[in-house]
């Protein structure tokens, strides 16, 4: 079995945080892109039940899906990269949380708001499902924006979580809004473009101007 980890993918999506990580930690990997038309798609179906992407095919061919779970996996497997702070940091709690809270409060707001007509019956409820997702996350990453005090998300090191910042701040309300509403993120999310390695695979992904 080839010891290459196999990416599930679509471009733009969560699955550009995961291949930053994997490429942060030096470890290689192919990628398999889906585009959006095909999802769900049934040969993802068959590797993850929720038919979504980042899915990673480990060496043992074990299938890891949820950012969160990889970016986890991958600090404890690769701990000298930096991508998550060692169990005695000073900033694994805050890490720890604020890991949990993208993916629990400000991802759902696209989940929901992206497809409202999947949710709701209506033309006139996926426009309110809409409007109020796109407050919901403006409002999330203000919060987040009022707690920074370094020039990180967790202080004076870069971590997996200025990745998650960079990516889902090319999302809504895009990089402009965050330029004028949260110009600490926005400053984040241009640091990590300029590392020429990130900043390619955000052009890949279509998150950047190429």
């Amino acid at each position: 079995m080839s010891d290459e980890l196999i990416l599930y993918a679509a471009k733009g999506g969560g699955s550009a945080i995961v291949e930053a990580l994997l490429t942060l930690a030096g470890q290689k990997y192919q990628v398999r892109y889906f585009s959006w038309e095909q999802l769900p798609d049934k040969e993802l179906l068959a590797i993850n039940p929720l038919g979504e992407i980042p899915a990673l095919r480990l060496a043992n061919g074990e299938i890891l899906t949820e950012t969160a779970a990889i970016t986890l996996w991958l600090g404890d497997r690769f701990p000298s990269c930096g991508l998550v702070p060692p169990a005695d940091d000073a900033h694994r709690a805050e890490f720890l949380r604020r890991l949990v809270w993208l993916v629990a409060a400000v991802y759902p707001t696209f989940t929901y708001g992206d497809h409202p007509e999947r949710f709701v019956a209506n033309d006139e409820g996926a426009r309110q499902l809409r409007e109020s997702t796109e407050q919901r996350c403006q409002q999330l990453w203000r919060q987040l924006e009022a707690e920074l005090d370094g020039p990180w998300v967790c202080g004076n090191e870069m971590t997996a979580l200025d990745i998650f910042v960079a990516v889902m701040s090319s999302w809504r309300p895009r990089r402009e809004w965050f330029a004028r509403e949260c110009p600490k993120l926005f400053a984040i999310a241009r640091r990590v473009d300029q590392i020429e390695t990130l900043g390619e695979i955000l052009r890949r992904n279509e998150l950047l101007p190429s």
